[in-house]
């Protein structure tokens, strides 16, 4: 009798540990929460930003700025590597920058990096999007997370 019990109690405890857990839903927007799983895929994985998107084209966008009313920007991504960049200080003076240079891809293939610039200069590229990267190279969030982010035409 004993041996039966222990038997019906262990086969309760793996009937109990083989449930389906539901997942939590998020409140994330659909292409914030895509863009993470893209971002948290290992670095061997052949479907990357890099491989799968068709990210060249030319993004568009007002990113916020600390002492003007925004820079008006357009980067142009090329097959062969190479970017050119134009930023436009509103409200200011002398307030055009262009640049040129070469970008390339990190080890995941989700992350640009822009060689000639200065300051933050890594964007997370998403289907038809480019997020500006932080500092840290990490997705601004928070009620300004929209404001960095450049649209493909």
């Amino acid at each position: 009798m004993k041996k039966a019990l222990l038997l019906l109690t262990g086969a309760a405890f793996v009937l109990a540990g083989c449930q389906d857990e539901q997942p939590q839903q998020s409140a994330k927007p659909i292409a914030e929460a895509q863009a993470e799983i893209v971002i948290d895929a290992p670095a061997d994985n052949q479907h990357t930003a890099n491989t799968a998107l068709d990210w060249n084209g030319t993004y568009v966008g007002i990113l916020p700025c600390a002492d003007c009313s925004g820079i008006e920007t357009q980067i142009t991504l090329n097959h062969d590597g190479s970017y050119t960049a134009t930023q436009t200080y509103l409200g200011k003076e002398d307030g055009l920058f262009e640049s040129q240079g070469q970008f390339h891809w990190n080890d995941k293939g989700n992350i640009i990096t822009l060689e000639n610039e200065t300051g933050a200069n890594q964007y997370f590229v998403g289907e038809n999007i480019l997020f500006k990267l932080d500092m840290n190279g990490e997705r601004v969030e928070g009620d300004l997370a929209e404001h960095y982010q450049l649209h493909k035409q």
